[in-house]
């Protein structure tokens, strides 16, 4: 089963909970966005505009841009409004519609998430159980295979765990990949999706000794 549909009725029953937990009316104008931290903010930015592909959606995160003085090319995002609108009413439109999401996640992915710079700067200062618990943070952010299993590869020599995430993430890719589309089906591929998301956000330090000074950076 293709990606996109079932990220899509996945990830809309969780945002819709975030939306309403973080932002009242389903604003992003709204005071309790506001007073969000920039991370919080740029998350929520970024899932409206994938979930809801429109100008409106594209301006709120490039008003957030020039608000934080973080480089987003969103004009780079327009021709994917293009084509949704082109692809729309097609027969094929379905499958078009899945390598138009795919392509999407990928852009999405290209808008760092803050909490990779703070892991940067904790890394930096040695304080390593912060700089893997922010990694961990900005990985539950990221929204491509390639990119999450990228980022756990980088983490691994930090912190060993990584290594079971990547096989587990694996195993969830390929259950959501022959899975069905029916409620049930669904229904088990969201507990895992969750299962895996709160193994990633679980910082297992074992063994402090090993992890007493961040590796060298890796490109």
């Amino acid at each position: 089963m293709n990606w996109s549909i079932v990220f899509f009725v996945i990830m809309m029953l969780l945002l819709l909970r975030i939306l309403r937990l973080r932002i009242r009316a389903n604003s992003t104008r709204s005071e309790s966005f506001k007073r969000l931290p920039p991370k919080d903010q740029l998350a929520v930015l970024k899932e409206c505009l994938l979930n809801n592909p429109s100008e409106a959606n594209l301006k709120n995160l490039a008003e957030f841009s020039e608000r934080t003085s973080i480089k987003i090319d969103v004009e780079s995002y327009r021709p994917f409004l293009k084509s949704q609108l082109e692809i729309f009413g097609r027969k094929d439109a379905i499958a078009e519609d899945n390598e138009l999401y795919a392509k999407e996640c990928e852009w999405m992915d290209k808008i760092t998430p803050i909490e990779f710079e703070e892991a940067e700067s904790f890394r930096q200062a040695n304080e390593t159980q912060k700089y893997i618990e922010r990694t961990l943070e900005g990985i539950a952010r990221l929204y491509s295979d390639e990119a999450i299993l990228e980022t756990l590869a980088k983490i691994a020599p930090d912190y060993p765990h990584a290594s079971e995430l990547t096989e587990s993430y694996k195993q969830l890719m390929q259950a959501r990949d022959e899975s069905g589309a029916d409620d049930k089906s669904l229904e088990a591929l969201r507990k895992q999706k969750n299962a895996w998301e709160e193994d990633l956000l679980n910082v297992k330090l074992v063994d402090s000794r090993k992890l007493a000074e961040p590796s060298p950076l890796r490109s």
